[in-house]
């Protein structure tokens, strides 16, 4: 365990749950299911056994470093890596990978999100556990892929080759697909969810970042000197911006030769629209759920509340819609409708 490590990509807006997640507070630290229990504390929590707490990192914008370590007082401010501006998961990946370069050569590491639920913990630290073990005997770059239950239209997809054992070489990556196209992945059997987690030797990523991202890689690498001094954070704020804004994905992971994947099924949701927090939260016989405070529905079914501790919603009529509120503003809309939310999210959060 000791040469285990956790980087945790806290730097997001998780846009799509206002007006509950927002810039001044996204979705990574609200506890969105009431367990008293913030996304990013439980995604910490269920590391244990796994990585000791010194050895996690936490990734994130600036202006959330005081919210991190409210949230997390057993972590050290040292073990806090804040960004100046966004630049999507590959420079954060790259610049953790060398901070960690630098302090062990041997690093086992696991990249996770911090917005993401799993609801089979257990599950998870077995998965991880022997995803941690194949990368310390294989030159891999391994993901972890979710067994899909449904022709699901909001995750990007996997295609693994044919072979025993939960670990499979991939094929192909796949974006998000339209319905019929998801229906076709989930019949053929060789296809899983893409959950943007992942577990790989320090020594692997190095080498895959100086291949595959070679202008990333050689500005990170540059700071090897500066990590873990009183010159880093200045030294982090004038270089972060320079470099490219990619994905770990895009940028690595689909143009690697050695990319494996472990398929897993631990109850994992990426939390990332209010649909997905709805499938999550119990329904009553109409269909209606609640994931705060109290919603009360007559005439009408499969509506969600979301509303202040001690609030109640009453809704007479109402069919499939979301109705949340927060901080002075009321959202009422049809809660499937992606892709007007979003329309409406982005013209609210100009």
């Amino acid at each position: 365990m000791g040469n285990n490590y956790c980087v945790i990509m806290a730097g997001g807006v998780g846009s799509r749950f206002w007006p509950f997640s927002t810039d001044e507070c996204p979705k990574q630290f609200l506890d969105f299911l009431g367990t008293g229990r913030s996304l990013l504390q439980m995604t910490v929590d269920r590391l244990e056994g796994i990585v000791e707490k010194k050895n996690i990192l936490i990734v994130t914008n600036k202006r959330y470093k005081g919210k991190v370590l409210e949230q997390l007082p057993g972590i050290d401010e040292r073990q806090i890596l804040t960004e100046p501006i966004r630049r999507n998961t590959a420079p954060c990946i790259a610049y953790a990978t060398y901070k960690i370069f630098k302090e062990d050569k041997t690093a086992n590491i696991i990249v996770l999100p911090s917005d993401h639920l799993i609801t089979n913990t257990d599950e998870f630290r077995r998965i991880v556990t022997e995803g941690l073990r194949f990368v310390s005997l294989n030159d891999a770059l391994l993901t972890l892929g979710i067994k899909p239950t449904r022709p699901e239209t909001g995750y990007g997809y996997i295609q693994f080759g044919e072979g025993g054992g939960a670990v499979k070489k991939v094929k192909t990556f796949t974006e998000k697909p339209n319905l019929e196209m998801a229906k076709v992945f989930l019949a053929s059997g060789e296809f899983c969810w893409n959950s943007g987690m992942f577990i790989w030797n320090v020594q692997t990523i190095v080498k895959a970042l100086q291949m595959e991202l070679t202008e990333i890689s050689d500005v990170f690498a540059n700071g090897m000197t500066i990590y873990g001094t009183n010159e880093e954070q200045e030294w982090i704020d004038k270089m972060f911006p320079t470099v490219q804004s990619i994905s770990i994905d895009y940028g690595v992971m689909e143009k690697a030769q050695n990319v494996y994947v472990m398929l897993a099924d631990f109850g994992w949701s990426d939390l990332g629209t209010w649909s997905s927090l709805y499938d999550l939260t119990p329904h009553d016989a109409e269909g209606n759920a609640t994931a705060k405070g109290k919603g009360v529905f007559y005439g009408g079914g499969n509506n969600m509340a979301v509303v202040g501790e001690g609030e109640t919603v009453v809704a007479d009529g109402l069919e499939g819609y979301l109705v949340a509120h927060n901080n002075g503003i009321i959202l009422i809309c049809k809660k499937d409708d992606e892709k007007r939310l979003k329309e409406i999210v982005n013209e609210q959060t100009k």
